[in-house]
């Protein structure tokens, strides 16, 4: 019995001074996993072209996260050229160099298809960006163009008002082009709901600013009455706000467009009355669900060509009273931070 009890405390005094003993130390595996999975993908980016505020937004978040996670990130410019974007890309999954990903601002719904099926067939992720096409992405990230058409339609319905001509024009971006035609659709659905008030005209800019100012001056001209245009891109619609400055209508006719929400495009625009609403797209949020699709696929393992996700950006139709310091981003600033 009393060998029995010098046992037990035996045990005791051994389990306490185990108690005493530091734990061994936990590792978190994430942070491994993670960077084994990313550290050395390369990431390419081939938008319509590079000069315009979106693609220099675009770039400039998107190189920031993929560098930081040790992965090499390029650009390609096609400065707008479809042929030029296909030979890019063509290059691009036939190098040694072939990029995990591929993040594609397509011209219209079907130059590019083929391609992007070779590249995904090669192992290349495929991201659409702003602009849907008949392809099965990994992932699309950017507009639901349809909804951001009825922002603009509504828009343009109340600063018209109930006592206008509610007669409207439209200067669409083209025929082939995914956002110009699901946007007019998505219009068409509220105009559909609002039958008192008319589109009048709606030709094509195909999107260049002169062509949008010479297609306006000309809509102005044979509706002098028009209380109400949508302009469907901002980088045309200072072409169709000139042509009603010209006109001397700019207290008569509320011009609506969409836009990058890049300061100089659109805030400012919408603060000094050239622009009566633009449903903006948060560039920054928008770039962080890219960033996060990319990191997401490249760990998934799952093969390309494999999944299928949306992600579509929140939008609403911002106007002057409705300006916040926030409201939008800045390309200067963003140009100078990258320096």
């Amino acid at each position: 019995m009393k060998y029995a009890k010098m046992l037990l405390a035996a045990a005791a005094t051994l389990s306490i001074s185990l108690l005493a003993l530091p734990a061994p130390a936990q590792e978190d595996p994430g942070p491994a996993a993670y960077s084994q999975s990313l550290k050395g993908k390369r990431v390419m980016l081939v938008p319509m072209a590079m000069g315009f505020d979106l693609a220099q937004g675009w770039s400039s978040y998107i190189k920031t996260e993929v560098e930081a996670f040790g992965g090499v990130f390029e650009t390609r410019d096609p400065n707008w050229s479809v042929e030029a974007g296909a030979q890019a890309i063509t290059e691009a999954i036939s190098s040694d160099t072939r990029p995990d990903v591929l993040i594609v601002h397509s011209p219209d719904l079907n130059s590019y298809a083929r391609l992007l099926k070779k590249a995904q067939a090669a192992g290349t992720y495929v991201v659409l960006i702003d602009n849907p096409a008949n392809f099965a992405a990994d992932a699309f990230v950017g507009s639901d163009w349809d909804r951001l058409g009825q922002l603009e339609a509504e828009a343009v319905i109340k600063g018209c008002g109930p006592t206008s001509s509610k007669k409207v024009g439209l200067v669409q971006g083209d025929q082939v082009n995914a956002s110009s035609l699901y946007q007019y659709a998505g219009i068409m659905k509220v105009m559909e709901k609002n039958p008192q008030f008319q589109i009048v005209a709606k030709p094509d800019s195909n999107w260049d600013a002169t062509t949008s100012r010479n297609v306006t001056t000309t809509m102005l001209q044979q509706h002098p009455d028009v209380c109400g245009i949508i302009d469907f891109w901002d980088g045309d619609a200072t072409g169709a706000a000139a042509a009603i400055r010209d006109a001397k209508l700019q207290d008569k006719v509320f011009l609506v467009t969409t836009g990058g929400g890049e300061k100089a495009a659109d805030c400012d625009n919408l603060e000094n009355g050239t622009y009566g609403a633009v449903v903006m797209t948060d560039l920054h949020h928008q770039s962080r669900d890219i960033n996060a699709i990319i990191k997401f696929l490249l760990q998934s393992g799952q093969p390309a060509g494999t999944s299928k996700t949306y992600i579509y950006t929140l939008e609403k139709a911002t106007t002057k009273a409705d300006l916040k310091p926030d409201s939008c981003w800045d390309l200067k600033s963003l140009q100078t931070a990258a320096k």
